[in-house]
């Protein structure tokens, strides 16, 4: 079966991309993107080779792909403190814009391609760039990197699941973690020296 004109990989994800963010990944299936795509499920196959996991995976490289170039505008331009914290709010608001999207991103298994791999490494690289202004050695550097990453995905996650119910302000409470993990690697690093 040749592939449908107008058809292409582009235009497949996309409308994976707007299904998961509006509904969810759990929602994102082959029968319900062609739907929305108003094509029959095995026309998708002559776009996306391997089915669903294959689109997951590209989904998650267009994901990372993104995050990467919105934490690269925050941080330009800035370092420490207010890189971090550029950082840390361009993190988080790309989850609350591509909540679905984001879970996409995190389904796939690290190394199950190597294109992504690369893509994913480069995230990492963003953030050790940031942190290395701090003066943390190799090893403290990667360990400030997990605890950065912890606590922003851990703050977008709680959001995205609506546990932050009382009335204050989520990007108070933001900068205000971000603040308090600067200060813990401040005083890590003078115990250290």
């Amino acid at each position: 079966m040749s592939p449908r004109i107008g058809m292409d990989l582009d235009i497949i994800l996309t409308a994976a991309i707007e299904l998961a963010d509006r509904e969810g990944m759990s929602e994102v299936t082959l029968a319900t993107l062609a739907k929305s795509l108003h094509v029959r499920p095995p026309s998708l196959y002559n776009h996306v080779k391997g089915g669903l996991p294959a689109l997951k995976i590209e989904m998650a490289k267009r994901g990372y792909s993104q995050l990467n170039q919105r934490l690269m505008d925050a941080s330009v331009g800035r370092s420490m403190d207010a890189a971090v914290l550029a950082f840390g709010m361009a993190y988080v608001q790309f989850v609350r814009d591509h909540p679905g999207l984001y879970e996409a991103m995190l389904m796939v298994a690290i190394g199950a391609d190597e294109e992504l791999q690369d893509i994913q490494d480069r995230s990492i690289r963003i953030i050790i760039q940031v942190m290395e202004g701090y003066g943390l050695g190799e090893n403290g550097t990667l360990h400030a990197v997990r605890g950065l990453r912890s606590i922003l995905h851990g703050f977008a996650s709680l959001e995205q699941h609506g546990e932050f119910g009382l009335p204050l302000e989520k990007d108070e409470s933001l900068t205000k973690s971000i603040h308090a993990f600067l200060s813990g690697i401040r005083w890590f690093k003078d115990s250290n020296d």
